[in-house]
């Protein structure tokens, strides 16, 4: 499947986005003409390189590169094993299009970026996960025009959902099991792909470093600000994406897209937070001022809402979906999300002072308490909205209402799956599962014991005795029943 292909424009001299002036795919003859044949450079050098221009992740947790790099060089030394480079190219947040704009155009980029890393490291697999139909084909035409170089390629097909990003999914996904968070808390660098180091980062962070390779760190400085060198990708407003040094005031970002600030823009995408109006006109594009007006940057998604629409519709509409996208396998997911939808709307709809605090109470069920970032992402975005544009939610509690229509302004993807859909898939038989405790969460009620009868038994301290138990097809009911039903919120069912 495909999906909308973005508008590119470019402030300044483009470095990511160089070519596609002439030409909109740009193959592997003009990429070498344009950006010259990538140096190849031992670990610690890229290491350092990486360090210098303070080369972050730009999947939106803004991890440094530097430390990734290192980590898997220190597994590597004590495991004497082999070690794996990933691309993560899913890009399942409905307002980002950045990296479907890199693989759409220039995957050559991409690739030299991971092939850099990947020779650093002594990698004996590079990996491309997407999700749609066309990136597939782009990439894997770049990735036959090397085939005569002796560079491996693989590229991998995933889900179109919003999860499929998460590392642990990705990782499950590229490796051939079911892209879904695992809700184990291992480093990708210590055990990724095929439980080997993994260096696992996102689409734009490896064009950057096959950017910087070529312009070592002085000249990748000479545009952007000092402690923010070089130039990064927005998606604004789900439609264009712009190549800008960092430092541009953000509204002038907007303007260059026909849109401007309205009743407030979120940054970060739908994990993000809102930034109010006048705090996105002082706004420049850089993580250190969005951060100091209690934005994130995030994956450089930047979505204004318009004075035309209504803020607190426009919320529920994106929560309900957020809902529909769970992995099902927690329950903050599970539960949490779609009953936090559900209360949102029904406040919204003129439920009364109460509806409101009883969707702040579902924000604290849901917080610190997921098997993955998706419940704590999705109610960084709730609490901020309601916040932002609190009066509205209020007159909209009260049954008054702003009198604004929801225009659907917040982008997200044709036929959005409903909380009942998932839930329904997530009722589906699958084999081979496993019922999980967290023992983190886990407090002892023995609910589940109770439920469970011959598949779970408590041991002496009340607690169950495994954390991990197969689940037969005929008790997979069940086995529902005891996540759904868990006072803490400690099992999951996992697949695989």
């Amino acid at each position: 499947m495909s999906g909308p292909v973005p508008a590119l424009c470019a402030v300044g001299p483009p470095r990511l986005l160089a070519g596609l002036d002439r030409q909109m795919w740009v193959d592997r003859a003009a990429h070498l003409a344009l950006h010259g044949p990538p140096p190849a450079l031992p670990a610690e050098e890229l290491a350092v390189l990486a360090q210098e221009i303070d080369l972050r992740g730009r999947g939106g947790a803004g991890f440094p590169f530097a430390r990734k790099l290192r980590a898997v060089r220190d597994s590597l030394r004590r495991t004497q094993g082999g070690a794996a480079v990933v691309v993560n190219g899913s890009e399942g947040e409905p307002g980002c299009l950045k990296d479907t704009a890199l693989l759409l155009h220039v995957p050559h980029l991409v690739l030299d970026g991971a092939l850099l890393a990947a020779g650093a490291l002594g990698a004996r697999e590079v990996v491309v996960g997407v999700a749609r139909e066309d990136v597939e084909a782009s990439v894997r035409r770049a990735v036959g025009e090397r085939a005569v170089e002796g560079q491996e390629v693989r590229v991998v097909r995933l889900p179109e959902r919003f999860v499929t990003g998460e590392s642990s999914a990705l990782l499950r996904g590229v490796g051939g099991g079911p892209a879904l968070p695992s809700g184990r808390r291992v480093r990708a660098s210590d055990s990724g792909l095929g439980g080997v180091p993994t260096l696992l980062s996102n689409t734009e962070t490896f064009a950057q470093l096959a950017v910087a390779a070529r312009l070592g760190a002085t000249g990748f400085a000479e545009l952007g600000l000092p402690e923010e060198p070089g130039t990064v990708l927005l998606t604004v407003a789900g439609t264009h994406v712009v190549e800008t040094p960092t430092g541009l005031p953000l509204p002038y970002a907007l303007q260059l897209c026909g849109t401007g600030p309205g009743q407030g823009v979120l940054a970060g995408g739908y994990h993000g937070s809102w930034l109010p109006a006048d705090g996105a006109r002082a706004a420049t594009v850089s993580r250190a001022s969005l951060a100091a007006a209690g934005a994130v940057f995030g994956a450089g998604a930047l979505m204004p809402l318009p004075e035309a629409t209504c803020p607190a519709g426009e919320t529920a509409r994106v929560a309900r979906w957020l809902a529909a996208e769970t992995a099902g396998q927690c329950g903050p997911c599970f539960r949490g999300l779609p009953s936090l939808a559900e209360g949102l709307y029904e406040a919204v709809h003129g439920g009364g002072r109460g509806a409101l605090e009883a969707v702040r109470a579902g924000l604290r069920a849901v917080e610190r308490r997921g098997a993955c970032g998706h419940p704590d992402g999705t109610a960084r975005f709730v609490a901020s909205s309601l916040e932002v544009f609190a009066e509205e939610f209020e007159a909209h509690a009260a049954g008054a209402g702003c009198g604004r229509p929801v225009l659907g302004s917040l982008p997200l993807p044709a036929g959005p799956r409903s909380a009942g859909a998932a839930r329904e898939g997530a009722a589906r038989p699958a084999p081979g599962e496993r019922l999980l405790v967290d023992w983190t969460l886990c407090r002892g009620h023995g609910l589940c014991a109770d439920l469970l009868p011959g598949l779970l038994r408590l041991g002496a301290d009340g607690y169950p005795e495994r954390a991990a138990i197969a689940v037969p097809a005929r008790m997979r009911q069940r086995a529902l029943r005891a996540v759904r039903r868990c006072p803490a919120l400690a099992l999951r069912l996992e697949t695989g």
